[in-house]
């Protein structure tokens, strides 16, 4: 009996939990609502494409999970506002989130950038998370069971390349948040990080030429582009026990991309 437990323990140590992923519908948001469903979490799942998060959604079900897809903008304050409540509404408790929508913006030397650039780029990277931290943090402290919660940053957060002035900026920006809020927090057994990924084949990154894929790869350490899984996995498992000592951390999920630097 003791055995059967520590399997079921093992294999599923989010059993019982409740987590929330936004930009759920595709890439890394995807992988790792995947994970927290493989690993017995129910997934609220929300962005701003409604197909694509049913998709996913159904792909959870199909395999005996529970999941429910919120479209939501989230640089809008009052659809976070609905997300949460949404949440405790449908499965009656939040345990976990990863704030991962985030947008790359305009990408461009400083003097050919507008002010409108910088905004669309901070209301989401930051702001919009900042608000989805604040509205998850106070659905954790009512609800009084702890929880964890996880953000896409960046490297480019503690690096550059010329012309993300605006992005690197906004990653840099989370990198700081999470230190104050993890002291503010702890004491209600609450934990924030960051996983800050590298050179990742995400739909974002299909634009790029392959000869620049290829010359990311050959910087890695470990000689490959990273996979969605591969950051989606560590932000999942920030959420678990396993991670519970750990808070107020930026984890370059990298393949050793930035050793050498950026460039």
């Amino acid at each position: 009996m003791t055995t059967e437990t520590n399997k079921t323990t093992s294999d599923a140590p989010l059993a019982g939990r409740v987590a929330l992923v936004t930009g759920a519908g595709t890439g890394i948001g995807r992988a790792a609502a995947l994970r927290f469903a493989q690993r017995g979490a129910a997934v609220v799942l929300a962005g701003r494409r409604e197909a694509e998060l049913r998709t996913v959604a159904n792909e959870i079900e199909m395999a005996g999970g529970r999941a429910r897809a919120i479209p939501t903008d989230v640089s809008d304050e009052r659809a976070i506002q609905r997300l949460v409540e949404e949440t405790l509404v449908h499965f009656g408790r939040l345990d976990a989130a990863f704030n991962n929508a985030g947008i790359s913006g305009t990408m461009a030397p400083i003097a050919q950038l507008s002010a409108a650039d910088f905004d669309a780029v901070m209301g989401v990277n930051l702001r919009g998370v900042w608000l989805l931290v604040k509205a998850e943090i106070a659905a954790m402290q009512r609800l009084g069971h702890g929880g964890a919660i996880v953000n896409t940053s960046s490297f480019l957060g503690r690096a550059a390349t010329v012309g993300t002035s605006i992005y690197s900026a906004s990653k840099a920006a989370l990198d700081a948040m999470i230190l104050a809020i993890a002291l503010e927090v702890g004491p209600d057994n609450i934990r924030i990080n960051n996983v800050a990924p590298g050179a990742i084949q995400t739909p974002m990154m299909q634009g790029t030429p392959p000869a620049v894929q290829d010359a990311l790869a050959a910087r890695a350490a470990l000689k490959r582009m990273g996979t969605p899984e591969d950051v989606g996995d560590v932000a999942t498992w920030l959420c678990t026990e396993e991670a519970r000592f750990i808070t107020g951390q930026s984890i370059l999920v990298d393949g050793g991309f930035t050793i050498s630097g950026p460039r």
